[in-house]
């Protein structure tokens, strides 16, 4: 069963604990994880940018993919008692890159819908709240406690985990609405955070 409902853990960092675990004698190391989810964001991003309709499928799997990976390297290091900072900041880079990559790809391939060049400051606005997100979420969590810093969590899912439904997006064409609702959602979702900052450190 790779899913334990009494596991406080998101699913994706449970299933990825399971995948992971024959891993923990090998020569596998996070970092070399952590390079392969900045790889494969990248990738994503990259093939957002073509702008055509089987590039921003296989852009949106390479992200998903990206993601998942993003709990691997951590649930490794724990494995292997190879946590650090230098490996924390690592992650915290690779955070940054392939969401900001993300959405400059997505709004690189949509100049030439009805966005036109206004589609690049959109996905710019959007690439960064979200990596500001991250950011912010982390500094919280080294001065208050991860804990209590924890995002909005239901039943098994992270509010970021709502990105997991990409290759749907992208299988349907929605990549304008999205770009357009993560440009206005990711500034809003963005002074919650740091609203809930300043309450908690209170």
């Amino acid at each position: 069963m790779l899913i334990d409902p009494s596991d406080s853990r998101p699913w994706d960092a449970q299933i990825a604990y399971r995948l992971i675990y024959p891993l923990r004698n090998t020569f596998v190391t996070p970092n070399y994880l952590t390079t392969l989810r900045l790889f494969f964001g990248l990738l994503a991003g990259f093939f957002f940018s073509i702008g055509e309709y089987l590039y921003s499928n296989a852009g949106a799997c390479c992200f998903v993919f990206s993601n998942f990976l993003d709990h691997a390297d951590g649930e490794l290091a724990r494995l292997k008692n190879e946590t650090s900072i230098k490996g924390h900041t690592y992650d915290l880079i690779s955070d940054a890159l392939v969401n900001i990559f993300l959405f400059i790809g997505i709004s690189i391939g949509l100049i030439h819908s009805s966005l036109g060049f206004y589609a690049l400051p959109i996905g710019i606005v959007a690439g960064v709240s979200v990596a500001a997100i991250f950011y912010t979420r982390n500094k919280i969590e080294k001065e208050i406690g991860k804990n209590k810093a924890r995002q909005p969590f239901k039943s098994g899912f992270e509010a970021e985990d709502s990105l997991y439904i990409l290759p749907i997006i992208t299988y349907y064409k929605l990549e304008y609405y999205f770009i357009t609702a993560a440009a206005i959602g990711a500034p809003i979702f963005y002074f919650f955070v740091i609203r809930s900052y300043l309450i908690l450190k209170k």
